[in-house]
């Protein structure tokens, strides 16, 4: 299809072309000679009235002689490519000078110098006396206030059609280049806009119709080449938007099915009498841990769809961020004395205020220190230490646990994620409180970073500005 409509094109221009060039050759041809027509009459009349005014009175006045007119009116018939006719009142010839060397008629018949009739000239082969086509001036010849004759100069078409076309070859070399350099426009524009174009909403229709592995076949260097990369660049962010959001589904329905799945199993087992009553607080325990995981596990959703829907607001206040890792660090006392893990404080000794959301700061800390305690191992030890430098505030959470294998350091950020060691040290854990630890800092503008080695320990350092 595009092939035909290039072919189309080409000859819908070739065909416009020939008209235009066809038409602007005709037209302006004629126009010219037209033009030129006028102007040669109006030469020729002037040249008529200087001789008839300022020369040829005196041949009747006796001065001047016929073999001086007839001399004067050669060297005019040489100067304006001529024939030049010097007749009396009643159209006899006095002296006549031709330009293609012929005789003149020795009387002019049915003489009439009123035959203009208004126009300044005549044109045809004067009552054909002439084998071509010729202009015709007449201008009379007054002297002494009577008009004693009358001259008449002739200049053949032909000469000003050698001069049209003499002055319409630049004209047609021109239209033809103009012609060439405006084919030659039309096919780049095809090329590189129009096709890139057609390319880039054959793209869009693609995107439209949920196709996003299509790519857009447009790699130039120019706008064209920089919209289909963002075109395509917008794909792929796509692509991945929805792989991320059926990855999304997929865990949060293994999530959700997995407590309800053992849920359901217990509850049918107690009320069908396969787990006798002496054993229904042991279940029920399980009943009420799984559903305390569900609810974390909506409320860390909840959390994320804030960020997602651009819908957070920070409420920033100026606080003691060391009095609030003391409260938060407290709250974990009945955490670590089953594990034997302590939590060591390094603090500053001076007050250190920040300007933050007191209940998101709190709720990284408690992420951060809810990690360290659940990947370290009995009787060790986590620490929480706050550094300050100009007016940056850094805070540490640092444990000695299994830490995090190297290869899944740059993945644990993401919904969800958690490497296999998770798994087997933490069954409640949703996989979301990293993620919503990373999307916290970086709403206030900040950076987190993380330094662990596998079998050593991990250490999560994030940045505060002081009020």
């Amino acid at each position: 299809m595009k092939s035909t409509l290039n072919l189309k094109f080409i000859i819908l221009y070739i065909i416009f072309g020939f008209l235009s060039f066809f038409t602007a050759a005709t037209l302006g041809n004629q126009l010219l000679i037209e033009t030129l027509k006028v102007n040669t009459a109006q030469n020729m009349y002037k040249e008529a009235n200087i001789l008839t005014t300022n020369y040829l009175p005196s041949y009747f006045s006796g001065e001047t002689t016929a073999w001086s007119v007839h001399t004067q009116l050669s060297a005019m018939k040489i100067y304006m490519n001529s024939s030049l006719w010097f007749v009396s009142e009643d159209g006899t010839i006095i002296t006549a000078s031709n330009w293609n060397n012929t005789s003149a008629p020795s009387s002019i018949a049915d003489f009439d110098p009123a035959e203009t009739a208004g126009n300044q000239y005549l044109t045809g082969d004067y009552h054909g006396y002439f084998k071509e086509n010729m202009i015709t001036v007449i201008a009379p010849v007054i002297q002494g206030f009577d008009t004693k004759g009358y001259l008449l100069i002739h200049t053949p078409v032909s000469y000003i059609d050698n001069i049209c076309v003499q002055l319409m070859k630049p004209f047609y070399i021109t239209i033809f280049v103009i012609y060439i350099m405006a084919f030659i426009f039309l096919i780049g524009f095809q090329y590189f806009i129009l096709l890139p174009l057609r390319q880039i909403t054959d793209a869009a229709k693609q995107y439209a119709l949920g196709n996003l592995e299509y790519e857009t076949p447009v790699h130039t260097q120019d706008e064209m080449g920089y919209l289909s990369a963002s075109l395509n660049y917008m794909a792929a962010q796509l692509k991945d938007m929805e792989d991320y959001q059926k990855k999304i589904v997929a865990n949060v329905s293994h999530d959700f099915r997995s407590p309800l799945t053992s849920m359901k199993g217990y509850v049918q087992a107690m009320s069908d009498g396969t787990i006798p009553p002496e054993l229904y607080e042991k279940y029920l325990g399980i009943i009420l841990f799984e559903t305390e995981r569900l609810t974390d596990l909506t409320n860390d959703l909840l959390t994320l769809n804030e960020f997602d829907t651009k819908e957070l607001l920070l409420d920033k206040t100026d606080f003691d961020l060391q009095e609030m890792i003391k409260h938060t660090a407290a709250s974990f006392e009945g955490v670590c004395t089953p594990k034997h893990v302590s939590i060591k404080l390094v603090l500053v000794a001076e007050t250190v205020l920040v300007h933050a959301d007191r209940r998101k700061i709190q709720q990284v800390l408690y992420n951060l220190i809810d990690n360290a305690i659940k990947f370290s191992d009995s009787d060790s030890t986590v620490t929480v230490e706050v550094t300050l430098k100009n007016d940056k505030i850094f805070t540490s959470v640092k444990d000695t646990g299994i830490g995090i294998p190297k290869n899944d350091q740059g993945k644990i950020w993401e919904r969800f994620y958690k490497s296999d060691l998770s798994r087997g040290k933490d069954k409640k854990g949703t996989g979301l409180g990293l993620s919503i630890v990373k999307e916290i800092i970086q709403a206030h503008d900040e950076h987190i970073n993380v330094i662990s080695t596998e079998g050593v320990g991990t250490e999560f350092i994030f940045s505060l500005t002081r009020s």
